[in-house]
Protein backbone atom coordinates (compact mmCIF):
# COMPACT_ATOMS: atom_id res chain seq x y z
CA UNK A 1 0.00 0.00 0.00
CA UNK A 2 1.17 3.54 -0.78
CA UNK A 3 -0.33 6.78 0.56
CA UNK A 4 -0.07 9.88 -1.65
CA UNK A 5 -1.25 13.45 -1.21
CA UNK A 6 -3.47 14.60 -4.06
CA UNK A 7 -5.27 17.97 -4.13
CA UNK A 8 -6.29 18.03 -0.48
CA UNK A 9 -6.94 14.30 -0.23
CA UNK A 10 -4.96 11.13 0.49
CA UNK A 11 -4.91 8.72 -2.43
CA UNK A 12 -4.50 5.12 -1.26
CA UNK A 13 -2.80 2.84 -3.80
CA UNK A 14 -3.56 -0.71 -2.80
CA UNK A 15 -6.79 -2.64 -2.44
CA UNK A 16 -7.30 -2.22 1.30
CA UNK A 17 -10.50 -0.85 2.79
CA UNK A 18 -10.26 1.27 5.97
CA UNK A 19 -12.66 3.33 8.11
CA UNK A 20 -11.33 6.70 6.83
CA UNK A 21 -11.51 6.21 3.07
CA UNK A 22 -14.12 5.84 0.34
CA UNK A 23 -13.80 4.19 -3.03
CA UNK A 24 -13.17 6.68 -5.87
CA UNK A 25 -14.53 5.11 -9.08
CA UNK A 26 -12.91 7.66 -11.37
CA UNK A 27 -9.41 7.14 -9.94
CA UNK A 28 -9.95 3.42 -9.23
CA UNK A 29 -8.58 3.72 -5.69
CA UNK A 30 -9.58 4.48 -2.13
CA UNK A 31 -9.39 8.13 -1.11
CA UNK A 32 -9.53 9.88 2.31
CA UNK A 33 -9.81 13.51 3.30
CA UNK A 34 -6.35 14.85 4.11
CA UNK A 35 -7.14 15.73 7.73
CA UNK A 36 -7.51 11.97 8.45
CA UNK A 37 -3.79 11.49 7.74
CA UNK A 38 -2.69 10.99 11.36
CA UNK A 39 -5.64 8.69 12.16
CA UNK A 40 -5.03 6.68 9.00
CA UNK A 41 -1.34 6.12 9.78
CA UNK A 42 -2.12 5.06 13.37
CA UNK A 43 -4.83 2.68 12.11
CA UNK A 44 -2.50 1.01 9.59
CA UNK A 45 0.22 0.59 12.22
CA UNK A 46 -2.28 -0.79 14.73
CA UNK A 47 -3.58 -3.52 12.39
CA UNK A 48 -0.11 -4.21 10.97
CA UNK A 49 -0.54 -3.28 7.31
CA UNK A 50 2.79 -2.49 5.65
CA UNK A 51 2.61 0.78 3.76
CA UNK A 52 4.73 3.43 2.10
CA UNK A 53 3.90 6.93 3.40
CA UNK A 54 4.47 9.54 0.66
CA UNK A 55 1.92 12.07 1.93
CA UNK A 56 4.01 14.79 3.56
CA UNK A 57 6.46 16.85 1.51
CA UNK A 58 7.64 19.15 4.29
CA UNK A 59 9.32 22.53 3.86
CA UNK A 60 12.96 22.40 5.09
CA UNK A 61 13.04 23.56 8.69
CA UNK A 62 15.80 24.98 10.94
CA UNK A 63 15.91 24.43 14.69
CA UNK A 64 13.54 26.86 16.43
CA UNK A 65 14.81 28.37 19.67
CA UNK A 66 13.59 31.41 21.62
CA UNK A 67 14.00 33.11 24.98
CA UNK A 68 10.25 33.25 25.62
CA UNK A 69 9.16 32.60 29.20
CA UNK A 70 5.54 31.64 29.73
CA UNK A 71 3.23 32.67 32.54
CA UNK A 72 1.78 29.96 34.81
CA UNK A 73 -1.52 29.66 32.94
CA UNK A 74 0.28 29.62 29.58
CA UNK A 75 2.45 26.74 30.78
CA UNK A 76 -0.69 24.91 31.88
CA UNK A 77 -2.22 25.42 28.44
CA UNK A 78 0.98 24.23 26.74
CA UNK A 79 1.11 21.02 28.78
CA UNK A 80 -2.57 20.28 28.10
CA UNK A 81 -2.14 20.78 24.36
CA UNK A 82 1.05 18.69 24.17
CA UNK A 83 -0.78 15.59 25.44
CA UNK A 84 -2.31 14.95 22.00
CA UNK A 85 -0.69 17.79 20.04
CA UNK A 86 -4.11 18.98 18.93
CA UNK A 87 -6.96 20.99 20.35
CA UNK A 88 -8.33 24.47 21.02
CA UNK A 89 -7.08 26.93 23.62
CA UNK A 90 -9.46 29.68 24.75
CA UNK A 91 -7.82 32.72 26.35
CA UNK A 92 -9.01 36.33 26.69
CA UNK A 93 -7.78 39.08 24.39
CA UNK A 94 -4.48 40.43 25.70
CA UNK A 95 -3.52 37.30 27.61
CA UNK A 96 -0.74 36.22 25.24
CA UNK A 97 -2.22 33.66 22.84
CA UNK A 98 0.41 34.52 20.20
CA UNK A 99 3.29 34.09 22.67
CA UNK A 100 1.88 30.71 23.73
CA UNK A 101 1.59 29.63 20.09
CA UNK A 102 5.21 30.62 19.45
CA UNK A 103 6.28 28.40 22.35
CA UNK A 104 4.24 25.54 20.88
CA UNK A 105 5.98 26.07 17.52
CA UNK A 106 9.32 25.87 19.34
CA UNK A 107 8.32 22.64 21.09
CA UNK A 108 7.07 20.93 17.90
CA UNK A 109 10.08 22.23 15.91
CA UNK A 110 8.54 21.43 12.54
CA UNK A 111 7.28 23.40 9.52
CA UNK A 112 4.31 25.48 10.65
CA UNK A 113 1.42 27.10 8.78
CA UNK A 114 -0.55 29.83 10.58
CA UNK A 115 -3.97 31.03 9.39
CA UNK A 116 -5.31 34.44 10.53
CA UNK A 117 -8.36 36.53 9.53
CA UNK A 118 -6.71 39.77 8.35
CA UNK A 119 -3.57 41.20 6.79
CA UNK A 120 -3.05 43.28 9.92
CA UNK A 121 -2.78 40.06 11.92
CA UNK A 122 -0.41 38.61 9.31
CA UNK A 123 1.92 41.55 9.99
CA UNK A 124 1.53 41.29 13.77
CA UNK A 125 2.36 37.58 13.77
CA UNK A 126 5.36 38.15 11.49
CA UNK A 127 6.77 40.76 13.86
CA UNK A 128 6.35 38.53 16.92
CA UNK A 129 7.84 35.48 15.17
CA UNK A 130 10.85 37.43 13.84
CA UNK A 131 11.46 38.77 17.33
CA UNK A 132 11.27 35.27 18.83
CA UNK A 133 13.24 33.21 16.31
CA UNK A 134 15.31 35.76 14.35
CA UNK A 135 14.57 34.14 11.00
CA UNK A 136 12.68 34.91 7.82
CA UNK A 137 8.94 34.37 8.15
CA UNK A 138 6.93 33.39 5.10
CA UNK A 139 3.72 35.01 3.91
CA UNK A 140 1.16 33.41 1.61
CA UNK A 141 -1.50 36.04 0.88
CA UNK A 142 -3.00 37.89 -2.05
CA UNK A 143 -0.08 40.31 -1.81
CA UNK A 144 2.79 37.86 -1.46
CA UNK A 145 3.60 34.19 -2.10
CA UNK A 146 6.68 33.34 -0.04
CA UNK A 147 6.79 29.91 1.63
CA UNK A 148 9.19 29.49 4.56
CA UNK A 149 9.46 27.01 7.45
CA UNK A 150 6.96 29.23 9.29
CA UNK A 151 4.40 30.71 6.91
CA UNK A 152 1.40 32.92 7.68
CA UNK A 153 -1.71 33.20 5.53
CA UNK A 154 -5.19 34.68 5.68
CA UNK A 155 -8.24 32.42 5.77
CA UNK A 156 -9.12 33.51 2.23
CA UNK A 157 -5.72 32.69 0.75
CA UNK A 158 -5.39 29.44 2.70
CA UNK A 159 -8.79 28.30 1.40
CA UNK A 160 -7.89 29.06 -2.21
CA UNK A 161 -4.51 27.28 -1.99
CA UNK A 162 -5.20 24.43 0.45
CA UNK A 163 -4.95 21.77 -2.27
CA UNK A 164 -1.40 22.96 -3.01
CA UNK A 165 -0.18 23.74 0.53
CA UNK A 166 -1.86 20.92 2.44
CA UNK A 167 1.09 18.51 2.76
CA UNK A 168 3.96 20.94 3.34
CA UNK A 169 3.54 21.67 7.08
CA UNK A 170 3.40 19.48 10.17
CA UNK A 171 1.81 22.02 12.53
CA UNK A 172 -1.34 23.90 11.51
CA UNK A 173 -2.45 26.88 13.65
CA UNK A 174 -5.75 28.72 13.34
CA UNK A 175 -5.83 32.11 15.04
CA UNK A 176 -9.36 33.35 15.82
CA UNK A 177 -10.46 29.79 15.14
CA UNK A 178 -14.15 30.73 15.40
CA UNK A 179 -13.79 31.91 11.77
CA UNK A 180 -12.96 28.38 10.59
CA UNK A 181 -16.32 26.56 10.62
CA UNK A 182 -17.87 28.50 7.76
CA UNK A 183 -18.92 26.68 4.60
CA UNK A 184 -15.73 27.52 2.69
CA UNK A 185 -13.03 28.04 5.34
CA UNK A 186 -13.69 24.69 6.96
CA UNK A 187 -12.15 23.08 3.88
CA UNK A 188 -8.74 24.44 4.94
CA UNK A 189 -8.74 22.07 7.91
CA UNK A 190 -10.11 19.23 5.79
CA UNK A 191 -7.54 19.60 2.98
CA UNK A 192 -4.42 19.93 5.16
CA UNK A 193 -2.71 16.69 6.19
CA UNK A 194 -0.89 18.41 9.09
CA UNK A 195 -1.01 15.94 12.02
CA UNK A 196 -0.59 18.61 14.72
CA UNK A 197 -3.32 21.24 15.06
CA UNK A 198 -3.91 24.24 17.31
CA UNK A 199 -6.91 26.55 17.47
CA UNK A 200 -6.76 29.87 19.33
CA UNK A 201 -9.63 32.17 20.25
CA UNK A 202 -11.08 34.36 22.97
CA UNK A 203 -14.62 33.69 21.76
CA UNK A 204 -15.23 30.06 20.85
CA UNK A 205 -19.00 29.84 20.52
CA UNK A 206 -20.87 31.03 17.43
CA UNK A 207 -24.52 32.06 17.43
CA UNK A 208 -25.16 29.70 14.47
CA UNK A 209 -23.78 26.72 16.40
CA UNK A 210 -21.14 25.91 13.77
CA UNK A 211 -18.39 25.82 16.43
CA UNK A 212 -19.62 22.27 17.11
CA UNK A 213 -17.79 21.23 13.92
CA UNK A 214 -14.37 22.21 15.29
CA UNK A 215 -13.51 19.23 17.56
CA UNK A 216 -13.61 16.84 14.57
CA UNK A 217 -11.07 18.94 12.65
CA UNK A 218 -8.89 20.59 15.31
CA UNK A 219 -9.58 18.65 18.48
CA UNK A 220 -11.71 19.66 21.44
CA UNK A 221 -11.14 22.44 23.95
CA UNK A 222 -8.01 21.52 25.91
CA UNK A 223 -7.69 24.68 28.02
CA UNK A 224 -9.77 27.74 28.87
CA UNK A 225 -9.43 30.86 31.00
CA UNK A 226 -12.05 33.59 31.21
CA UNK A 227 -11.50 37.34 31.50
CA UNK A 228 -12.24 37.43 35.23
CA UNK A 229 -9.70 34.65 35.87
CA UNK A 230 -6.86 36.95 34.77
CA UNK A 231 -7.97 40.50 35.59
CA UNK A 232 -5.96 42.38 38.16
CA UNK A 233 -2.84 40.26 37.54
CA UNK A 234 -2.40 39.71 33.81
CA UNK A 235 -5.24 41.85 32.47
CA UNK A 236 -6.50 45.27 33.51
CA UNK A 237 -9.27 45.58 36.06
CA UNK A 238 -12.45 46.78 34.41
CA UNK A 239 -15.99 48.02 34.95
CA UNK A 240 -19.07 47.71 32.72
CA UNK A 241 -21.51 50.62 32.85
CA UNK A 242 -24.86 50.55 31.07
CA UNK A 243 -26.50 53.93 30.38
CA UNK A 244 -30.16 54.10 29.32
CA UNK A 245 -30.99 56.88 26.86
CA UNK A 246 -34.44 58.26 25.94
CA UNK A 247 -35.52 58.57 22.33
CA UNK A 248 -36.54 62.07 21.25
CA UNK A 249 -40.30 62.63 20.93
CA UNK A 250 -40.17 62.44 17.14
CA UNK A 251 -37.97 59.33 17.21
CA UNK A 252 -40.37 57.64 19.64
CA UNK A 253 -43.38 58.29 17.38
CA UNK A 254 -41.64 56.82 14.33
CA UNK A 255 -40.21 53.91 16.35
CA UNK A 256 -43.60 52.97 17.83
CA UNK A 257 -45.35 53.16 14.46
CA UNK A 258 -42.84 50.85 12.77
CA UNK A 259 -42.41 48.35 15.56
CA UNK A 260 -46.21 48.05 15.75
CA UNK A 261 -46.34 47.09 12.06
CA UNK A 262 -43.76 44.38 12.67
CA UNK A 263 -45.43 43.00 15.80
CA UNK A 264 -48.90 42.99 14.22
CA UNK A 265 -47.58 41.00 11.28
CA UNK A 266 -46.10 38.35 13.58
CA UNK A 267 -49.38 38.11 15.53
CA UNK A 268 -51.50 37.91 12.37
CA UNK A 269 -49.42 35.01 11.01
CA UNK A 270 -48.84 33.36 14.41
CA UNK A 271 -45.05 33.60 13.98
CA UNK A 272 -42.69 33.29 16.95
CA UNK A 273 -39.10 34.56 16.74
CA UNK A 274 -36.92 32.74 19.26
CA UNK A 275 -33.53 32.81 17.57
CA UNK A 276 -31.58 33.91 14.51
CA UNK A 277 -32.71 30.85 12.56
CA UNK A 278 -36.37 31.85 13.01
CA UNK A 279 -35.61 35.35 11.77
CA UNK A 280 -33.76 34.00 8.72
CA UNK A 281 -36.89 32.02 7.82
CA UNK A 282 -38.90 35.23 8.00
CA UNK A 283 -36.42 36.96 5.67
CA UNK A 284 -36.75 34.10 3.18
CA UNK A 285 -40.52 34.39 3.40
CA UNK A 286 -40.33 38.11 2.59
CA UNK A 287 -39.16 37.19 -0.92
CA UNK A 288 -42.64 35.97 -1.82
CA UNK A 289 -44.82 37.67 0.82
CA UNK A 290 -45.18 41.49 0.41
CA UNK A 291 -46.58 41.84 3.95
CA UNK A 292 -43.56 40.03 5.39
CA UNK A 293 -41.26 42.35 3.44
CA UNK A 294 -43.14 45.40 4.75
CA UNK A 295 -42.83 44.07 8.32
CA UNK A 296 -39.09 43.52 8.04
CA UNK A 297 -38.50 46.95 6.50
CA UNK A 298 -40.53 48.53 9.33
CA UNK A 299 -38.46 46.61 11.89
CA UNK A 300 -35.28 47.87 10.24
CA UNK A 301 -36.49 51.47 10.48
CA UNK A 302 -37.27 51.00 14.18
CA UNK A 303 -33.91 49.40 14.94
CA UNK A 304 -32.04 52.10 13.05
CA UNK A 305 -33.75 54.75 15.21
CA UNK A 306 -32.97 52.89 18.45
CA UNK A 307 -29.32 52.27 17.55
CA UNK A 308 -28.64 55.76 16.19
CA UNK A 309 -30.78 58.02 18.39
CA UNK A 310 -29.80 61.68 18.69
CA UNK A 311 -29.60 61.52 22.48
CA UNK A 312 -26.86 58.91 22.22
CA UNK A 313 -24.74 61.55 20.49
CA UNK A 314 -25.46 63.99 23.32
CA UNK A 315 -24.54 61.38 25.93
CA UNK A 316 -21.36 60.57 24.01
CA UNK A 317 -20.41 64.26 24.21
CA UNK A 318 -20.60 64.02 28.02
CA UNK A 319 -18.38 60.92 28.09
CA UNK A 320 -15.60 62.27 25.90
CA UNK A 321 -12.61 63.23 28.03
CA UNK A 322 -9.27 64.24 26.55
CA UNK A 323 -7.37 62.61 29.42
CA UNK A 324 -8.71 59.18 28.47
CA UNK A 325 -7.92 57.04 25.45
CA UNK A 326 -11.34 56.22 24.05
CA UNK A 327 -12.54 53.65 21.51
CA UNK A 328 -16.09 54.20 20.23
CA UNK A 329 -17.94 51.25 18.67
CA UNK A 330 -21.09 51.39 16.55
CA UNK A 331 -22.92 48.95 14.32
CA UNK A 332 -23.46 51.26 11.34
CA UNK A 333 -20.95 53.21 9.28
CA UNK A 334 -23.27 56.21 8.85
CA UNK A 335 -23.08 56.72 12.63
CA UNK A 336 -19.28 56.38 12.47
CA UNK A 337 -19.03 59.20 9.94
CA UNK A 338 -21.54 61.35 11.84
CA UNK A 339 -19.51 61.08 15.06
CA UNK A 340 -16.26 61.65 13.19
CA UNK A 341 -17.54 64.89 11.65
CA UNK A 342 -19.28 66.23 14.75
CA UNK A 343 -16.42 65.64 17.22
CA UNK A 344 -13.45 65.67 14.80
CA UNK A 345 -12.55 62.12 15.77
CA UNK A 346 -10.64 59.95 13.26
CA UNK A 347 -12.65 56.98 12.06
CA UNK A 348 -11.76 53.50 10.80
CA UNK A 349 -14.16 51.54 8.59
CA UNK A 350 -13.83 48.88 5.90
CA UNK A 351 -13.11 51.74 3.48
CA UNK A 352 -10.05 52.96 5.41
CA UNK A 353 -6.90 51.92 3.54
CA UNK A 354 -4.13 50.10 5.37
CA UNK A 355 -1.71 53.03 5.44
CA UNK A 356 -4.29 55.43 6.91
CA UNK A 357 -5.44 52.84 9.42
CA UNK A 358 -1.88 52.27 10.66
CA UNK A 359 -1.33 56.01 10.91
CA UNK A 360 -4.51 56.51 12.96
CA UNK A 361 -3.65 53.70 15.38
CA UNK A 362 -0.06 54.93 15.73
CA UNK A 363 -1.24 58.43 16.63
CA UNK A 364 -3.83 56.98 19.00
CA UNK A 365 -1.12 55.06 20.84
CA UNK A 366 0.98 58.23 21.11
CA UNK A 367 -2.01 60.29 22.37
CA UNK A 368 -1.91 62.57 19.33
CA UNK A 369 -5.48 61.28 18.92
CA UNK A 370 -7.32 60.62 22.19
CA UNK A 371 -10.31 58.90 20.59
CA UNK A 372 -11.13 56.79 17.54
CA UNK A 373 -14.49 55.58 16.25
CA UNK A 374 -15.21 52.43 14.25
CA UNK A 375 -17.97 50.07 13.22
CA UNK A 376 -16.94 46.41 13.47
CA UNK A 377 -13.47 46.39 11.89
CA UNK A 378 -11.65 46.93 15.22
CA UNK A 379 -13.49 44.17 17.08
CA UNK A 380 -10.50 41.82 16.78
CA UNK A 381 -6.87 41.73 15.79
CA UNK A 382 -5.49 45.03 17.08
CA UNK A 383 -3.19 45.73 19.99
CA UNK A 384 -3.84 49.06 21.75
CA UNK A 385 -2.89 48.76 25.45
CA UNK A 386 -3.30 52.54 25.77
CA UNK A 387 -7.10 52.31 25.35
CA UNK A 388 -8.86 52.52 28.71
CA UNK A 389 -12.41 53.61 27.80
CA UNK A 390 -14.78 51.86 25.41
CA UNK A 391 -18.16 53.24 24.41
CA UNK A 392 -20.66 50.97 22.63
CA UNK A 393 -23.28 53.06 20.88
CA UNK A 394 -24.76 50.06 19.10
CA UNK A 395 -24.00 46.47 18.24
CA UNK A 396 -25.47 43.04 17.64
CA UNK A 397 -26.66 40.61 20.29
CA UNK A 398 -23.50 38.56 19.80
CA UNK A 399 -21.68 37.55 22.97
CA UNK A 400 -18.51 37.28 20.88
CA UNK A 401 -18.74 40.87 19.64
CA UNK A 402 -19.25 42.17 23.18
CA UNK A 403 -16.32 40.11 24.51
CA UNK A 404 -14.06 41.30 21.69
CA UNK A 405 -14.91 44.95 22.31
CA UNK A 406 -14.22 44.55 26.01
CA UNK A 407 -10.98 42.79 25.09
CA UNK A 408 -9.72 45.89 23.23
CA UNK A 409 -9.48 47.60 26.63
CA UNK A 410 -7.93 44.88 28.78
CA UNK A 411 -4.31 44.89 27.72
CA UNK A 412 -2.51 45.77 30.94
CA UNK A 413 -0.89 49.09 31.74
CA UNK A 414 0.25 50.29 35.17
CA UNK A 415 -2.61 51.73 37.22
CA UNK A 416 -5.14 51.18 34.45
CA UNK A 417 -8.81 50.53 35.17
CA UNK A 418 -10.79 50.02 31.97
CA UNK A 419 -14.42 51.11 31.65
CA UNK A 420 -16.81 49.85 28.99
CA UNK A 421 -19.87 52.05 28.59
CA UNK A 422 -22.92 50.69 26.79
CA UNK A 423 -25.54 53.19 25.58
CA UNK A 424 -28.99 51.61 25.19
CA UNK A 425 -32.20 53.28 23.99
CA UNK A 426 -34.96 52.87 26.59
CA UNK A 427 -38.13 50.92 25.83
CA UNK A 428 -36.84 49.60 22.50
CA UNK A 429 -35.73 46.25 21.05
CA UNK A 430 -32.16 47.30 21.84
CA UNK A 431 -32.76 46.46 25.52
CA UNK A 432 -33.17 42.76 24.62
CA UNK A 433 -30.16 42.95 22.29
CA UNK A 434 -28.05 44.29 25.17
CA UNK A 435 -29.28 41.53 27.46
CA UNK A 436 -28.44 38.78 24.95
CA UNK A 437 -24.86 39.86 24.36
CA UNK A 438 -24.08 40.06 28.10
CA UNK A 439 -26.06 36.99 29.20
Amino acid sequence: MELLFHKGTIRIEGNYNNPYAKWDKRANCYRAEAFYYKDLIEYLKHIGIQHEDSVLDLIPCPHFSSNIKLRDYQNEALEKWLINKKGIIILPTGSGKTILAIKIIEKINSPTFIVVPTLDLVNQWKEELKKAFNLKIGEFTGKKKDIQSITISTYNSAFINAAYLGNKFKLLIFDEVHHLPSESFIQIAEMFASPYRLGLTATYERSDGLHEKLPRLIGGIVYEKKVDDLTGTYLSNYKKVRISVDLTEQEKIIYDENIEIFKNFLISRDIQIYNNSDFQKLIMRSGSDPEARKAILSRNVAINIAYNSKNKIEKLKELLNKEDRIMIFTRYNNMVYQISRKFLIPCITYRTNNKERKDILKKFKKAIYTAIVSSQVLDEGIDVPEANIGIILSGTGSKREFTQRLGRLLRPRKGKIAILYELVSKNTMEVKTSYRRKK
